[in-house]
């Protein structure tokens, strides 16, 4: 996964000297609903020509942030804040789950208003978490009302994502055809490269996910084929949930590997993490 390794629909180099490596965090807004809603608004020095103070629609959200680290002191992403006194930068993925899925192209739109980096969708089926959500068309249906970079997790089974995954990295590109990011479960893929390798194939940016009571060892073999990592901090398909303590060593281990062998892939961490909780 050298330099040499390229992806005619996603070219993008996996391994650089300026390491970096992103670890998501939910964040704060206006209204307490699903995945630990953001309380209040945040307020935070942003690239570009944007205001100093954010803020997110509380009734179209829940809060994710990614905080990057490796670089040197001062330097910031292409839309990332920079957290006071550390080289991190804060990306926020809010998550429509508890948006008014009647009115979700203006929730979209209005989340791109707000200035967030990019739109999570997460896709349940019911089978491989005990909830029921949205499928690629309405994913596709909000891509009209904004221009934001879309996510899609896919908490599903294993048939459910293989059969759809055309569809579903399609549904999740940018405007213009740009790599969308899509999360597959270790837990739900028996082969796991093969489905990774095929988001990029298609034209997605790759990225593995793993529920609290997986060991870290599971994704090692795939840094090199992935964009993000998302590490779990509560048991996927609820929000509200209480973050586990006990992720923070598995953040830890992952992030070393990430460094140790120089990949550029980002952590991300979802469930429970408020504003007032420093990344690892």
């Amino acid at each position: 996964w050298g330099s040499e390794r390229h992806h005619p629909s996603n070219e993008r180099p996996r391994r650089r000297g300026d390491e970096t490596v992103e670890l998501e965090r939910e964040t704060a807004a206006t209204t307490t609903t699903t995945r630990g809603m953001m309380q209040g608004g945040m307020k935070s020095s942003v690239k570009s020509a944007r205001s100093s103070s954010m803020k997110v629609p509380g009734s179209c959200v829940g809060g994710r942030a990614l905080a990057r680290v490796g670089r040197s002191q001062g330097t910031r992403g292409s839309r990332g804040v920079a957290m006071k006194g550390t080289d991190r930068d804060i990306q926020i993925i809010p998550s429509v789950l508890p948006a008014d899925w009647a009115n979700m192209g203006q929730c979209v739109a209005d989340l791109e208003a707000a200035g967030v980096d990019r739109i999570q969708f997460d896709v349940m089926d019911g089978n491989f978490v005990p909830n029921l959500t949205f499928g690629p068309e309405m994913i596709s249906a909000c891509r009209k009302y904004c221009k934001t970079p879309f996510e899609t997790q896919l908490m599903v089974s294993q048939y459910a994502s293989e059969v759809m995954l055309e569809e579903y990295v399609e549904a999740t590109k940018g405007p213009n055809g740009e790599p969308g990011v899509v999360i597959v479960h270790v837990e739900a893929c028996d082969h796991l490269h093969r489905v990774l390798n095929k988001i990029r194939d298609l034209g997605g940016s790759p990225s593995v996910a793993l529920n609290p009571h997986t060991p870290a060892e599971a994704v090692k073999n795939v840094l090199c084929d992935v964009d993000h990592v998302l590490v779990m901090t509560v048991n996927p398909g609820f929000g509200g949930q209480a973050y586990i303590p006990t992720m923070l060593d598995k953040i830890r281990e992952i992030r070393a590997a990430i460094v140790e062998g120089g990949y550029d892939v980002d952590i991300e961490v979802d469930g429970g993490i408020k504003a007032d909780r420093t990344p690892a």
